[in-house]
């Protein structure tokens, strides 16, 4: 999909993103991942904001996203949360930040609307400190063989109308990536994962 058109069916989107927010959407699962967060975080896809109510006061967030509404909404909830944030209106498979930059990396469900997810955790990796993490929320395919067929049947429809692939393979991209899985959880027949990991400085340095 167009990249600028992609960014408008967000623009458009911002409000149900917020109300997802104030409803605090997917909390036990959130809750459970942000609140390992330390030091330097960079969260990509920030959205509306979701996550800030989680987060440990003593974080300092450099928040991304590509859409400029979503921002807005996200800034409001940083406030709200009294989260230290910098906001920056990228995409994230073009922006660059320094090798080594950041303790934490943070994306929750932003993995369904990459164009190369595999190259982003690679750029997470090379981002992100040794001894860092990386805390991911994702969604992908079941490995239920009826729901996951549904998926696949859907994901057109579902990719034109809310720009979301419902049928990424997560953990085949998970073991592509250079990053070091240390704990995954999976909830909703496997549609749903939470995982804990951190760079593989030495699988970015051979390639």
């Amino acid at each position: 999909m167009d990249k600028e058109k992609l960014i408008r069916k967000f623009d458009n989107q911002s409000k149900i993103y917020e109300m997802r927010r104030k409803k605090q959407s997917e909390r036990k699962w959130r809750e459970k991942l942000i609140g390992s967060a330390q030091g330097k975080v960079l969260e990509v896809a920030v959205g509306a904001g979701a996550n800030f109510y989680y987060y440990p006061k003593d974080v300092d967030v450099t928040a991304v996203d590509f859409s400029g509404a979503m921002l807005c909404k996200a800034k409001e909830s940083a406030t709200a949360s009294n989260v230290r944030a910098t906001f920056i209106q990228s995409d994230i498979e073009s922006i660059s930040f320094p090798e080594n930059a950041f303790d934490t990396i943070v994306s929750t469900l932003s993995f369904c609307g990459y164009e190369y997810p595999v190259s982003v955790l690679e750029s997470f990796s090379r981002w992100c400190k040794p001894g860092g993490q990386i805390l991911l929320m994702e969604h992908g395919l079941s490995s239920n063989r009826l729901i996951g067929s549904t998926q696949k049947i859907i994901e057109p429809v579902f990719l034109r109308v809310v720009g979301c692939h419902l049928d990424r393979n997560m953990i085949k991209i998970f073991q592509q990536s250079p990053i070091h899985v240390h704990h995954m959880e999976r909830y909703k027949f496997n549609t749903v994962h939470l995982v804990w990991a951190s760079p593989n400085k030495a699988l970015n340095r051979s390639k």
